[in-house]
């Protein structure tokens, strides 16, 4: 089996595959003052409490945009699973071109987000990662990533805002039944989450525009997806296992014969 790792600048979102099926998925905190044993610990308990042997595991592949971390899961792995993990960085096997600038500089869980959304979805398609920050990607009809945009993420751009002011207290990111509310709160929730509604379609629609294909599709990942996704039809699809997909998708190209 195939463990993959998704580090996020919040989470560390976990899953095991048996070829291309999820048999377990597990979240875990990042956390840069831990351990390499502190996170190997962490998870043997979330294998103990799945009832699977962590000798399964015959191969690690991991996405990180947390450099700070990533020294310490790549010891985690060695001590606790006997096996050097594989990072995607410049140079891995993705099936895809990246047409950016500098493909160094592309995060490697938008490359993971690219191939799994033109595996599974096909192309064009527009795919949207709803985390601690908001991107944007772009995939054309051939495959090829063209670029994209980022945001604040939807719980930065809330806590800014009441961070940044002396009166306006903190708020629970909920959707209100309509746009006027009539306290402070409802306010506050009505113009964070209709108003990051609106920007996500006005992008979606200048994309189409500017790849001049009016019916791409498009599919939203992330924690905050189905928020947003409810409250729009220009979302056709919601993943939230697209990174961890695009993950084992990368494994395979760069180790065929392992599963």
């Amino acid at each position: 089996m195939i463990l993959v790792m998704d580090i996020g600048n919040t989470n560390i979102k976990t899953g095991l595959f048996n070829g291309n099926q999820m048999t377990q998925y597990w979240r875990i905190s990042t956390n840069r003052q831990y351990t390499s044993d502190e996170y190997g610990i962490t998870l043997e308990d979330m294998f103990h409490h799945s009832q699977v042997d962590m000798s399964v595991v015959s191969g690690i592949i991991i996405s990180s945009v947390v450099p700070t971390v990533n020294y310490t899961i790549d010891h985690m792995c060695r001590d606790f699973f006997d096996m050097e993990p594989v990072f995607v960085n410049p140079g891995i096997k993705t099936g895809i071109n990246i047409k950016y600038e500098n493909p160094r500089e592309l995060g490697s869980d938008r490359i993971c987000n690219a191939v799994a959304a033109y595996t599974n979805y096909g192309g064009p398609c527009i795919f949207i990662d709803f985390g601690t920050a908001t991107s944007f990607g772009v995939v054309d009809k051939d495959g090829s990533f063209q670029g994209g945009c980022i945001c604040p993420g939807i719980r930065i751009a809330s806590e800014a805002l009441v961070t940044g002011t002396a009166k306006l207290p903190h708020f629970e990111l909920v959707k209100p039944p309509q746009v006027i509310g009539r306290n402070t709160i409802a306010n506050l929730q009505s113009g964070m989450i209709y108003g990051y509604v609106g920007q996500v379609e006005y992008i979606i629609e200048r994309i189409k525009e500017e790849m001049g294909e009016k019916n791409m599709k498009v599919v939203a990942t992330g924690g905050f997806a189905h928020l947003i996704a409810t409250e729009t039809k220009v979302i056709d699809h919601i993943d939230g296992m697209l990174t961890l997909k695009g993950l084992r998708l990368i494994y395979e190209k760069n180790y065929p014969t392992v599963s």
